[in-house]
């Protein structure tokens, strides 16, 4: 009897803790006002921020025309939507998957980008450690969603525009919202733990 007990409360606590997830780095810890994600991903804006800093500095020294960037891709609002409604797991392995994609676009050839250097790699190792640490709490869950997206602005924002200033500044706008977006999933998951 007693052991039919003990593999009871064994298999629900194996059950419970394979549906439960348990992600450090998404919770906030008592004194703290936010997450480690929370953190890094504000250190992240602020980064981007300091990006457009130097862009106006560029431009304020420098008349230039000022060309328009054309481009036919959307923001994909319709599946963060999507997404919001997912499962927990889900909604991580996504927010990896953004996360990833950005730091793969600003891999690209940004020699005319006007950022300096410094600021961006100081972006992209807080984007890559925000990647990884999250998809820790995933583990092998992965999200299967293709993300055209990030093809076009690669292929039709950046390319077609010659990886030009302006171009890659479009990029840095679209990737902001792209954090807020994903802070905002993390969050979800934040209030529920």
């Amino acid at each position: 009897m007693i052991s039919r007990i003990f593999i009871a409360c064994l298999f629900l606590g194996m059950y419970s803790t394979g549906s439960s997830l348990s992600c450090k780095w998404i919770v906030k810890h008592p004194g703290n006002k936010m997450s480690q994600f929370s953190l890094h991903n504000k250190i992240a804006l602020g980064q981007l921020h300091m990006m457009v800093s130097a862009l106006l500095c560029i431009m304020f020294n420098m008349i230039t025309n000022t060309t328009k960037i054309e481009h036919n891709v959307t923001f994909p609002n319709q599946l963060y939507q999507q997404t919001s409604n997912a499962t927990d797991e889900d909604k991580l392995a996504f927010v990896v998957q953004i996360l990833k994609e950005v730091f793969d676009l600003f891999e690209k050839n940004r020699s005319s980008a006007p950022w300096e250097e410094n600021t961006v790699e100081n972006f992209l190792n807080i984007v890559n450690k925000q990647a990884e640490k999250l998809h820790s709490c995933v583990g092998s869950h992965s999200n299967t969603t293709q993300l055209t997206h990030f093809k076009g602005l690669s292929n039709e924002t950046l390319k077609d525009n010659g990886y030009s200033a302006e171009a890659w500044e479009e990029i840095r706008n679209i990737t902001q919202a792209h954090l807020r977006q994903c802070a905002f999933l993390v969050e979800t998951l934040e209030t529920a733990h």
